[in-house]
């Protein structure tokens, strides 16, 4: 008969664990809490139109919400009346001493424009490759307009002449092309690259 070897006293047998053999740890809440994550949206804080001679000069006043950083280009689109005026494409210019806040101006050509009120919209988006418009946002002015001078031949809706801002730079008509044939050629360059692989 084979006699058990003693066990020291001070020995202890280890307890693996298991899946069904796991301490208990209770969850403690969070003490730290977390700030909520800001929208990206882009707010027209003011819109003010000043008649000048013949021209009108428009201001609009926008914020970009969190931050700038969070955008890379908008566009800034002005209707007269439910007529679309002008469009423009702007790049947020992203260098340290740039705010959060801009200011975007225009200047209508107004010859030819009876006197009355007249209703200004002004819309903003980010644009999408797809076509989406992203952050959308718009807002109206009423504007009473008295020309200077009569004109013969009456029109019904202005000119934009111009389109300018601090911290913005505006992309004209020309630039929109050179920039839709850039991104096609990549477009094609990437397909041809895709069916190599």
């Amino acid at each position: 008969m084979v006699k058990a070897k003693k066990k020291p006293k001070n020995f202890k047998s280890s307890k693996q664990l298991t899946l069904d053999n796991l301490p208990f740890f209770p969850i403690k809440p969070s003490t730290n809490t977390s700030k909520p994550i800001q929208q990206k949206q882009i707010v027209i804080t003011d819109i003010t139109a000043t008649a000048r001679g013949d021209e009108l000069d428009l201001r609009v006043g926008f914020k970009l919400l969190p931050t700038k950083t969070a955008f890379s280009k908008l566009n800034s689109t002005i209707w007269f009346d439910d007529h679309q005026i002008g469009s423009a494409l702007i790049r947020v210019i992203q260098g340290p001493l740039a705010k959060d806040d801009f200011e975007l101006t225009s200047v209508l050509d107004m010859k030819g424009i009876n006197t009355g009120s007249y209703i200004i919209r002004v819309e903003m988006y980010e644009p999408w490759p797809d076509g989406e418009k992203l952050s959308f946002t718009q807002k109206e002015v009423v504007v009473q307009y008295v020309p200077k001078t009569r004109e013969s031949r009456l029109i019904k809706i202005p000119i934009v002449k111009s389109f300018g801002g601090a911290d913005l730079a505006v992309v004209s008509e020309s630039d929109k092309n050179i920039y839709r044939e850039i991104e096609e050629t990549m477009k094609k360059e990437s397909a041809t690259q895709r069916d190599d692989w």
